[in-house]
């Protein structure tokens, strides 16, 4: 793999950029990997790429049924931030929020991470007492931020509206860390050092079944014939059910609809990044100008990836109070991502019943942020075989224990 550099650019803007090879390889399926992993999103790919780099096991297959980052790493809204609540979540977003600020020299591949900050509004009283106990539970933990008041809040987002009759700010959870990246380019990066690696990604190979042997995965059956391997990882998002079921097993989980929509675009006014629950929406400026705006899941289990008026209505006619400005403008797309949603709202990434087979699951409606960091924990439990410590409280037994990660507050808005 040829090295991206300013020399590189300079070289090819010589040659008319005609000397550029493929990010990375097309591949066909091989009879037998020591790893598949099904789902070539961002979790997916990232558990590829760690599997490769922190423990050697270069043998592996990423399958998609469709393209790459085609699904939720595609249309999600690409917030980063790790002010969470309980201590294992904290632990593992941070991980992830850490190794978002080294992504593009680690993979050589510019994820445009723009560590811009990310506020949560305190629109009542009883947020103001939230946030305060999650910024002491994130001083404990190790996790920059601070609670602001209304003051720093308007210094910060000068198009912010303090005194809305209904929804006042009265402060917000600050995080100057957090920020964005761009969302095709973090699953762009990793499938191009993947490759670089000798990892086979094959698009537009369904999994129509999995095959096992003795209570232990053998392979998986595809629309591009059968595949054997010696482990298997499940990383599906939305759709991890429907494996789940294939695999013999059953989730915890619930499949709905996650919408967003984006302004056209203006000139530049606001450079970080607002969530207000009470709302229940969050609005950032893209590089390009636009307004990203997005709200709560829908309130059904589906699994359309399509937009709705509905949607716009309650996202927007609450946001419009809290930043009168955005009532002007004109919406230039829409649409919807297919997310699994737990019970405490905390992901699982575990073993399976069926022996050899991992998943890596439930992110509901805040995946993005977590993708390095997932990959991170799911890579190193595919290698040894059980959970390490970012991943040890996540796993599935803790439902039938009723040890719950109760993060339904922090991801009550979808972010």
């Amino acid at each position: 793999m040829k090295r991206y550099s300013v020399f590189a650019v300079a070289r090819e803007a010589a040659r008319y950029h005609e000397g550029w090879e493929r990010a990375w390889r097309k591949a066909t399926p091989k009879k037998k990997y020591d790893v598949i992993i099904v789902g070539a999103g961002g979790h997916g790919l990232a558990t590829a790429y760690y599997l490769g780099k922190r423990h050697g096991i270069k043998n592996v297959a990423v399958l998609d049924k469709g393209w790459l980052g085609g699904g939720n790493t595609g249309r999600n809204t690409t917030i980063i931030r790790s002010n969470y609540l309980q201590d294992p979540s904290a632990a593992i977003y941070e991980k992830a929020r850490s190794l978002y600020e080294t992504m593009s020299q680690d993979l050589n591949y510019n994820v445009m991470f723009s560590p811009r900050g990310v506020m949560m509004l305190a629109q009542t009283e009883h947020e103001v007492r939230g946030y305060m106990r999650t910024a002491h539970a994130n001083a404990l933990q190790g996790v920059e931020t601070r609670f602001i008041s209304p003051e720093e809040v308007k210094k910060l987002v000068p198009i912010i509206e303090l005194k809305g009759p209904r929804y006042p700010v009265l402060g917000a959870l600050w995080q100057e860390r957090a920020g964005t990246a761009r969302h095709d380019a973090v699953a762009w990066g990793y499938a191009r050092a993947c490759s670089d690696m000798g990892m086979d990604i094959i698009q537009n190979c369904a999994v129509t079944g999995v095959r096992s042997e003795n209570g232990q995965v053998t392979g998986v059956e595809t629309t591009q014939g059968s595949i054997h391997c010696d482990k298997l990882g499940i990383v599906v998002a939305g759709h991890s059910g429907v494996l789940a079921e294939m695999a013999g097993f059953r989730l915890p989980i619930e499949s709905v609809a996650l919408q967003a929509l984006v302004s056209e675009p203006i000139k530049p006014c606001m450079d970080v990044v607002v969530m207000a629950n009470t709302v229940h929406g969050y609005m950032s400026q893209s590089d390009k100008g636009e307004m990203v705006i997005g709200g709560g899941a829908d309130g059904y289990n589906n699994y359309t990836q399509r937009g709705s008026f509905q949607h716009i209505e309650e996202t927007v006619r609450s946001l419009i109070e809290t930043f009168p400005m955005i009532s002007r403008l004109k919406m230039l797309r829409q649409w919807g991502g297919i997310v699994d949603m737990t019970g405490d709202r905390s992901p699982i990434i575990s073993k399976t019943p069926l022996g050899n087979c991992f998943i890596n699951c439930g992110w509901g409606t805040g995946g993005f942020k977590a993708i390095p960091g997932s990959g991170w924990a799911t890579a190193e439990m595919i290698a040894k075989g059980e959970p390490g410590p970012l991943a040890r409280a996540f796993g599935l037994e803790r439902f039938r224990e009723g040890r719950f990660i109760d993060e339904s507050v922090a991801a009550g808005v979808a972010h």
